[in-house]
């Protein structure tokens, strides 16, 4: 079943008007939510510093390198 094409004047119509519909966040909704989600990369970060030197210490005792 092939689908009608559309004009591409028809498409950016459709386009805009689908745009229109879309529920925008707010300035502020917009910064919370980055300022979260630094937080959380730099959680992350932090959590995967704190793994890296755990298993590094491990095996290097395991393997007698003197951690």
């Amino acid at each position: 079943m092939a689908k009608a094409k559309t004009s591409p004047f028809q498409f950016l119509q459709q386009v805009r008007a689908e745009g229109s519909k879309v529920t925008w966040p707010t300035r502020k909704e917009t910064m919370v939510t980055t300022g979260m989600v630094f937080v959380m990369v730099l959680l992350a970060a932090l959590f995967f510093l704190v793994v890296d030197w755990l298993l590094r210490t491990g095996v290097g005792l395991v393997l007698g390198l003197g951690g």
